[in-house]
């Protein structure tokens, strides 16, 4: 009994004694938790028994106060990498060579099939190699020099083109006639100058781990951990190795179940790795595992399993992201771009590139929209063509009309004028005729020296934007050309008979106008007054004065002076560049009998040359002005002006944000307050960015139209509606009758069906309310007279049901047969041409749209004097068939047998750059009568010639296309216009800041580069 009450005692003290630790713990401060202790930063602060201890973590060494990091590539084996390891601070990373991806364990590395993807690239057959592929072609081809393309072997052709050159990779011709053989990167030529020794540069020689080259060619070895297989390139490991491989067939049972004894009795990373999928570490409680970046260890703390990013905000992707073993990538949609971030995507302004669209180009996320001038329509998905109004139901015109480009005319036979809706004539019943309009002026003097011209322009202006940074400015009335005659040259509209007897003389001049782009200012000086002063003083001597018929200004950037749709010349010059056309009529009062209408002509050519040659001067001085529609305007004096700045739009635009707008319809630019005004009422405005409203029709004891901002005519109100008529087109108006039908609204008369055909009602509207004995399908019009349904011949199309025309196709687009049912249809067939200089492209008619049938084009590269050309493919479509109807080759001349640098007739949607085999490049693009597609857009750089080895060892090497990014920056517009204008212009790569660089180009891409340009520069 004592002895237990003597227990209870001694547990009451030991709780005692505890209850007075624990209330003098608070007074305790635990450094870990306050941050005061010592422990390094790459430490972990552990607390004790009234103290802290320090220790180092995992992946870092030392005693805890000073923390080193561990270099596990650095320790035995290479960290276990069996390729490149690389250092990380308290981990480690093990990468591929090229051709090479992680295996599951985070340290092996196996063989990518490229062939899995695309075909390699290769046009006829992939071959898988260890740690890389090559491009085999079919019985009568030989591989060209970009070692994927396939060419037709000749058995007669000259040296290269010769089937029995006998090199075993490239050939090329040398100056004097011969043969020069050459190897792919990778491989060395052997001494009989013919065939290739493969090295460890390429595809790692072939082995999975290790190679070492030797004079007989790359040995291949295995990590420690592995053995060597029969084939003599793969590597497994050696557990596995024992059961399968006959180099360990000979271990004994015995010395098997003596091993796993020792495993048993103690586990070190000594034996087996520990067990360890990755890194094993002793310690004194046994083996630690870990695992590299891209792992996670598992609950068994042996085994490391790849961490699938994707899994976690899709691994920081913007659009979409795809895991890989021990990493990620990310990947962007259609119409974006991957940032050098590797993360972010932008998107891709399409509308940043030269010639995207014809004429307005509108950028939305991921695609892009082309939108044509008014009187334009589209065609091939981005061009914009002129609408033949006329073929559309003669124009709604009652008697003649005359197509104009971006519009048309409507005119009337002699003793008829024109209604003011400009559709219908009425008789002049001996009225007056109308007063001319006032002519074009330049008058031109000399002021402080240098010559300054002033063009007044008082009617008929037209203003019209058309490509970014360009406008046209058009006064006058063009040269007529007879009712129902053929279209003259000009091709421009008819005005009738009573002008075809005035001789006209027309000139067209280029004038360079500084280093700005486009911009018609209004001028802060009073021109007018300074003008009309002059005139009234007899001391002031006009050296010009002259009044033309009709004068047309384009301005555009300089570059496009020399613009070409299929085959340009890249610009080397900035600036912009004033296209006019000028059209005189000759004084027929100046014949007389010692000089007849020749003569005079001849005097007249001779004043308007000297004319160009002041008004040149004067432009070149900047001295050069506008008087229009009741302003003035100058050309800008200020250089590189940027249009989006507000103030510097183009007359007839204004600043919306930092682009410029024109003047929508219903709308005109008033040059005083330098804005966009509705129009006011009783007028109206149908066409963008003009100075000035027309004057709505008003039949005479009537109000004016009270509406405001009218875009039209029909919408100044009191009008006739379609499907009726009046004598004067305005209200009261009577129905169309039985058998007649009016699409507009204010005309005078209805259409009759034709045929004796007759209307369901009256008041019809359309030619299909008449009720035609046969339904026509689209690509088809209703004959009246045989009152049957015809095919639309070739170059028009129609696609509606009933119709009694068909549409004629825009601009100078045709169609390839008859029947054509849709504008698409139309294509331009304009291709070919001599290029040159230093950058360009080619492209297939009609692109981006399907180029037409039966075409042929032929381009010829001709570059400088010690220039040599690279050429990208980024992508071509053309149709999959056996015959090969349509294809694209390009060789040194036309003739079948000489050296080929390219040929294709298939579609490639991945990305190839080669370089010229010889200097020289004729191509042609054919297409036959059966298929279509969208063709090729292909650019083209010539360099140095100096640069020729490493252009080559670029293009040349499989990497440039392994990498997805890398295929993409190929067909990026913008990069490869940087990458061109370097290698065009190697001093222009100081334009391009290091900042820059970086941020347009992968790292992965600039790495690749700089080993090549490291290795050619080396000594």
């Amino acid at each position: 009994m004592g002895a237990v009450w003597a227990a209870r005692h001694f547990c009451l003290f030991l709780l005692l004694i505890n209850s007075r630790q624990s209330a003098a713990l608070p007074d305790f401060r635990d450094p870990c938790a306050e941050g005061s202790d010592g422990c390094h930063i790459d430490a972990i602060c552990q607390t004790t028994q009234g103290s802290y201890k320090c220790t180092c973590k995992v992946g870092f060494k030392g005693d805890g106060k000073r923390c080193e990091d561990v270099d596990e590539c650095d320790l035995e084996y290479n960290g276990g990498c069996v390729h490149e390891c690389h250092n990380i601070p308290g981990n480690y990373r093990c990468t591929c060579y090229d051709g090479f991806k992680l295996a599951h364990d985070g340290h092996n590395c196996v063989d990518v099939d490229e062939c899995q993807f695309n075909n390699g690239g290769c046009q006829h057959t992939c071959v898988n190699t260890m740690g890389s592929y090559e491009c085999r072609c079919k019985e009568g081809f030989f591989l060209s020099n970009n070692q994927h393309t396939c060419i037709h072997r000749s058995v007669e052709g000259l040296n290269c083109m010769n089937k029995e050159h006998g090199c075993a990779h490239i050939c090329k011709e040398t100056p004097k006639g011969g043969v020069a053989c050459e190897c792919r990167p990778g491989f060395e030529l052997a001494k009989n100058q013919r065939a290739c020794i493969l090295t460890c540069n390429h595809g790692n020689g072939g082995c999975q781990h290790t190679c070492e080259d030797t004079e007989s060619g790359p040995i291949c070895r295995c990590h420690a951990r592995y053995a060597l297989q029969p084939d003599k390139r793969s590597c497994l490991e050696r557990d596995e190795a024992t059961t399968e491989s006959s180099d360990h067939n000979t271990t004994s049972f015995a010395e098997v179940d003596k091993r796993v004894k020792r495993r048993l009795l103690m586990e070190t990373c000594a034996v087996n790795n520990g067990g360890c999928d990755c890194t094993c570490k002793d310690t004194s409680t046994g083996v630690r595992c870990s695992c590299p970046v891209g792992f996670t260890l598992q609950s068994d703390g042996k085994t490391c399993k790849d961490i699938d990013e994707c899994e976690h905000h899709n691994g920081g992707c913007d659009h979409f992201c795809k895991n890989t073993i021990g990493s990620f990538e990310c990947n962007c949609s259609k119409g974006f771009k991957l940032l050098t971030d590797e993360r972010s995507c932008q998107d891709i302004d399409e509308c940043f590139f030269e010639r995207t669209c014809d004429h307005t180009c509108v950028n939305s996320p991921g695609g892009f929209q082309c939108l044509c001038n008014k009187g334009y329509t589209m065609y091939g998905l981005a061009h914009c063509g002129d609408i033949n109004e006329c073929s559309v139901n003669n124009g709604g015109c009652e008697q003649g009309c005359e197509n104009t480009l971006g519009g048309f005319e409507c005119f009337c036979r002699p003793d008829y004028k024109l209604h003011w809706n400009k559709k219908d004539c009425t008789e002049t019943q001996g009225s007056p005729p109308p007063a001319p309009p006032s002519k074009p002026t330049l008058n031109c003097s000399k002021q402080e020296g240098g010559d300054r011209c002033f063009l007044t322009c008082q009617s008929q202006v037209h203003i019209s934007s058309g490509t970014e940074d360009s406008y046209t400015v058009t006064c006058g009335m063009p040269l007529p050309c007879l009712a129902d005659a053929q279209k003259n040259n000009s091709g421009l509209h008819c005005l009738g008979r009573e002008m075809a007897s005035v001789p006209r003389i027309k000139a067209t001049a280029t004038f360079r106008s500084g280093t700005g782009k486009c911009n018609l200012k209004r001028s802060r000086e009073k021109l007018r007054e300074s003008l009309n002063s002059a005139r009234s003083d007899s001391r002031f001597l006009f050296t010009e004065n002259v009044q033309f018929s009709y004068v047309s200004l384009r301005c555009a950037p300089y570059g496009h002076r020399t613009r070409s749709r299929h085959g340009r010349k890249a610009s080397e010059d900035d600036g912009s560049s004033i296209t006019a056309e000028f059209e005189l009529d000759v004084n027929l009062e100046e014949v007389t009998e010692s000089c007849d209408l020749n003569c005079v002509r001849r005097r007249s050519e001779k004043r308007l040359r000297k004319t160009i040659r002041t008004l040149r001067k004067s432009i070149n001085r900047e001295q050069f002005h506008l008087h229009f529609a009741g302003a003035d305007y100058e050309l800008s004096k200020s250089l590189g002006q940027l249009a989006e700045h507000p103030g510097h739009c183009v007359a007839g635009q204004v600043p919306v944000g930092r682009k410029c707008v024109s003047c929508s319809v219903g709308t005109y630019y008033d040059g005083d307050q330098g804005r966009c005004m509705s129009c006011p009422p009783g007028t109206y405005q149908d066409k963008e960015g003009q100075m000035s409203c027309e004057v709505c029709p008003v039949p005479e004891g009537r109000e004016i139209s009270k509406v405001v901002g009218a875009r039209n005519m029909s919408e100044c109100g009191g009008q006739c509606s379609p499907g009726h008529y009046s004598h004067d087109g305005f209200i009261p108006c009577l129905p169309c009758p039985l058998g007649t039908y009016q699409p507009e609204v204010g005309r005078t008369t209805c259409f009759p069906c034709g045929g004796n055909l007759v209307t369901r009602r009256s008041a019809a509207v359309t030619f299909q309310e008449c009720e035609t004995k046969v339904q026509c399908s689209p690509g088809h019009f209703y004959n009246t007279t045989t009152h049957r349904c015809i095919r639309c011949p070739t170059g028009t199309y129609q696609g509606e049901f009933g119709q009694n025309y068909c549409v004629a196709c825009p601009g100078n687009t045709t169609t390839d047969f008859d029947g054509s049912t849709n504008i698409m249809q139309c294509k331009n067939r304009q291709c070919g041409g001599e290029l040159g200089d230093f950058t360009g492209y080619i492209e297939s008619p009609n692109y981006p749209g399907n180029y037409p049938a039966n075409v042929e084009c032929t381009w010829i590269i001709n570059p400088p004097p010690k220039r040599r050309i690279l050429i990208v493919v980024p992508e071509i479509f053309l149709p999959i068939e056996d015959e090969c109807g349509d294809y694209l080759v390009m060789r040194k001349s036309s003739l079948s047998n000489s050296v080929t640098t390219y040929e294709t007739c298939q579609t490639y949607e991945r990305p190839i750059a080669f370089t010229s085999r010889s200097k020289r490049l004729w191509i042609q693009f054919r297409s036959n009568e059966g298929n279509s597609a969208k063709g090729f857009q292909v650019p083209y750089v010539t360099y140095d010639e100096d640069y020729q080895e490493l252009i080559e060892d670029i293009v040349r090497d499989g990497r440039l296309y392994a990498s997805e990014n890398h295929q993409e920056i190929l067909k990026d517009k913008k990069l490869m216009k940087a990458l061109f204008d370097v290698l065009a212009h190697p001093q222009n790569f100081f334009n391009y800041t290091a900042q820059e660089s970086r941020e347009m180009f992968p790292k992965s891409f600039i790495r690749f580069l700089r080993s090549k340009v490291l290795r050619f520069l080396r000594p």
